[in-house]
């Protein structure tokens, strides 16, 4: 039984829609950053990565709402948007003056870890122009009220990008919420990203109120404690994984908290190296309960980043074909972990791979 009363994709132009920043993975490859002289280009965001799944993976139409510097990193950054098969439509142009004083594209510095070595990310994004859009340069009542979207996807990492971020996150979200949209909100917290605008109390602030607004949250054991203050037992030193038990007390607290969600979902980490990990995911609903997904021990990992936004990429995705939580839950799963075996932000698996992984399916030879 679906856990969310989702509006008829015939009266939706979107079937899903992402709020935040899109910039440029600078990715070392094999290397790192500091020895590298050379680097493959993708595009990546905590927001947009979800969005970009749901397109390309699952051949849902999608759309993202964000803001570029028009120039030719912004450009590159809009075709790359473009191969990801997400409208760019929604794209926000602003006139660069051409030296980024004003406004500017986000570059993410993002090294693979191995072994011992965990992976590193330097971002560089200071300004940038989706920072500074405001809710009055977006129509989101067109955009929800008379295109129609079923889902809107954002997240604290975009919230954090400055005040103007946050107004603008709650528009776009209770706009949604007034014609029928669902949405989810990943807490995603980042100590830099706050660092410098109040830390992690005022994180604390503005996602409690965005949170009011939210169908389904995402977030990991970290997450909850830091950008909700809700404080856990069980977490081990290294923050690797928190017994079963204390994720469900903590649910239950969240959940008590913010009766408007719907569904509470996170995944399970068991950090052994940077290239192995045990993962799995658990969700919450009033009529389900807590439920958890397949546990794949030791799985091994070329690439982590990005592996949370496709497993909320599958998860959704389930909830929009109307499946039920869990069949939702292992989609997710099976998602997030197919997308870390490969390079980049964004995922490079196929639906069907997908499907056959959350139905028990092997890595033995497709032939």
């Amino acid at each position: 039984m679906p856990v969310l009363d989702i509006r008829p994709a015939h009266e939706c132009r979107y079937q899903a829609v992402a709020l935040g920043e899109v910039m440029l993975r600078l990715d070392p490859g094999e290397l790192r950053i500091r020895t590298a002289r050379t680097f493959a280009a993708w595009e990546g965001g905590g927001e947009y990565n979800v969005i970009r799944g749901l397109a390309r993976v699952f051949g849902l139409p999608t759309a993202v709402v964000t803001a570029l510097v028009d120039d030719e990193v912004g450009h590159l950054v809009e075709s790359l948007i473009m191969a990801g098969g997400v409208d760019t439509g929604r794209l926000h142009w602003v006139p660069s003056d051409g030296v980024g004083r004003q406004a500017r594209n986000g570059l993410n510095f993002t090294e693979r870890g191995f072994g011992v070595r965990g992976a590193k990310g330097v971002s560089d994004r200071g300004h940038t122009a989706i920072a500074q859009l405001r809710p009055d340069e977006v129509d989101f009542d067109e955009l929800f009220g008379v295109q129609g979207v079923r889902w809107l996807h954002t997240g604290g990492i975009y919230a954090a990008l400055s005040e103007t971020a946050a107004e603008t996150a709650l528009a776009a979200m209770t706009a949604a919420r007034r014609h029928g949209t669902r949405v989810s909100y990943d807490l995603n917290y980042r100590p830099s990203l706050w660092k410098a605008i109040g830390g992690q109390e005022r994180a604390r602030e503005v996602n409690r109120e965005l949170v009011r607004h939210v169908d389904l949250l995402l977030g990991n054991e970290e997450d909850f404690t830091a950008a909700l203050g809700f404080e856990v037992d069980g977490l081990d030193e290294h923050l690797t994984r928190l017994p079963l038990e204390g994720y469900a007390r903590m649910i239950r607290e969240v959940a008590g908290a913010y009766p408007n969600l719907a569904a509470i979902a996170t995944t399970l980490r068991q950090v052994h190296s940077a290239s192995d990990n045990d993962w799995s995911a658990v969700a919450w609903s009033p009529e389900t309960g807590l439920i958890e997904a397949t546990q794949r021990r030791h799985l091994e990992i070329l690439d982590r980043v990005g592996g949370g936004d496709s497993f909320a990429s599958g998860l959704i995705y389930g909830l929009l074909s109307g499946q039920d939580l869990a069949t939702s839950l292992e989609y997710g799963a099976a998602h997030g972990a197919l997308a870390m075996t490969t390079p980049g932000d964004t995922s490079m698996a196929t639906k069907s791979e997908v499907l056959k992984l959350a139905s028990g399916g092997s890595a033995r030879v497709d032939r």
